[in-house]
């Protein structure tokens, strides 16, 4: 069972999400917020994942992910915005989030997307994705490139820097998902990173990926 909490201002969108979450087989989502400050008030069970408005009153998503994230750092947290040029990306995904959607995402990949974080993926809706590697191309110089990732280790971060899923990055590499897995721990050791979004931002400061 895979536990979701809902942090959004939209009452009518939280009902929707929570319906969809709570009445799907493997999933649960019983902790529903209007605002950052109520869900570090109130948020007493780290969820496995947790859904996060990006703009919400009073503080706002992207900046309550750090928050949210120390104090539940076993919680994935995907960000949800209306409109894929979202300025507040490279914010939020340097606070911790391990993945952004877009609000219109159809429901079947929304749950696909939560089960994707919830065993370690980042997931982000494409148009997300290319925006999010824009950005740290072109906000952070990159610096000099020193790593012992091997070409298939750097093939899978691109691919995960694309919002591609371990399913449709094993198929692209004609590896199996398992194999995939092993790639992303080997990433981890090397490069001393925790997450996903750890490892891509790592990678696309250092310059592996351009």
């Amino acid at each position: 069972m895979i536990e979701v909490a809902l942090v959004e201002d939209d009452s009518g969108l939280a009902d929707g999400l929570r319906l969809l979450i709570d009445g799907t087989n493997g999933y649960s989502c019983k902790q529903v917020y209007g605002s950052i400050e109520q869900a570090l008030r109130e948020l007493r069970r780290a969820p496995d994942v947790l859904l996060l408005d990006i703009h919400l009153p009073g503080m706002l998503g992207s900046e309550g992910v750090r928050l949210l994230r120390a104090k539940f750092p076993s919680t994935e947290v995907i960000m949800l915005t209306v409109y894929a040029q979202e300025d507040r990306v490279f914010e939020s995904i340097c606070n911790g989030a391990c993945g952004y959607l877009l609000k219109k995402t159809p429901p079947s990949q929304l749950l696909r997307a939560i089960a994707e974080a919830a065993e370690g993926g980042a997931p982000m809706s494409p148009e997300i994705a290319r925006k999010v590697v824009s950005l740290f191309r072109t906000v952070r110089p990159p610096d000099r490139v020193d790593h012992d990732l091997t070409p298939q280790e750097t093939g899978l971060l691109r691919l995960l820097s694309e919002g591609h899923s371990y399913e449709s990055s094993a198929a692209n590499l004609n590896v199996s998902v398992n194999t995939v897995r092993n790639y992303v721990r080997s990433v981890y050791a090397k490069l001393h990173v925790h997450s996903k979004s750890e490892a891509v931002t790592k990678a696309l400061r250092r310059g592996i990926l351009r």
